[in-house]
């Protein structure tokens, strides 16, 4: 981890773009530290696509839950879902310079959600970035249960579809873990991500095939 001195570097988008292509992402140390530092894991969290695990109840609840699934409706009340303290957490990194910094990226195209819905309700979902063939994501949350497993797994079939090499989840937890994601050393990653940054994927591809 890498936490820069304050000495007043303008943080853009495009700032944000040139350090997720080099390895390096913002955080903060709560939603109320308006401070936001650097951060390049030793190890680092990826979720294999082609290794992602769904349990049996998973896809159960997939199949019969009645949650509708779509992208980039509504950035807003993602990222504010995430940012929100809950039963899936308890506190929050997503302070107010992260929610417009991400806002401005999800204009330009490079942030994306993935968003259920049970009927009108937003109740789980993710948000990330795309960039060449790869996907960082940021944070996910649930209002239901399993809610958020679903976003992950229509993220990874989307990610397949559009051609993508890397889905990024950063750091590893127990609950990513149990979904398939493993953690690799910063070298490997760093080859890696080289390698997606050189592929074109297309975050949309999914829905032309539909």
């Amino acid at each position: 981890m890498t936490r820069n001195d304050p000495f007043d570097i303008e943080l853009t988008p495009e700032l944000i773009l040139r350090a997720y292509r080099a390895g390096i992402f913002p955080m903060s140390e709560s939603a109320e530290d308006p401070d936001i530092f650097w951060v390049s894991p030793q190890m680092r969290g990826v979720l294999p696509l082609d290794g992602f695990r769904t349990s049996r109840s998973l896809r159960k609840t997939m199949r019969k839950s009645g949650f509708s699934v779509v992208v980039d409706r509504d950035f807003a009340s993602v990222i504010e879902g995430c940012a929100t303290a809950g039963s899936d957490r308890e506190s929050t990194w997503i302070n107010p310079t992260i929610r417009a910094l991400y806002g401005e990226l999800f204009a330009m195209g490079y942030c994306h959600t993935v968003e259920v819905y049970d009927g009108d309700e937003l109740v789980g979902g993710l948000y990330g970035l795309s960039i060449g063939g790869a996907f960082f994501g940021e944070s996910m949350f649930h209002r239901r249960t399993d809610a958020s497993k679903i976003a992950l797994a229509h993220l990874v079939d989307r990610l397949k579809a559009g051609g993508y090499a890397l889905l990024d989840t950063q750091f590893i937890t127990d609950h990513l873990a149990s979904l398939g994601a493993i953690e690799i050393p910063r070298t490997i990653y760093e080859i890696r991500l080289s390698g997606a940054l050189d592929i074109e994927g297309d975050f949309y591809a999914w829905d032309k095939t539909g």
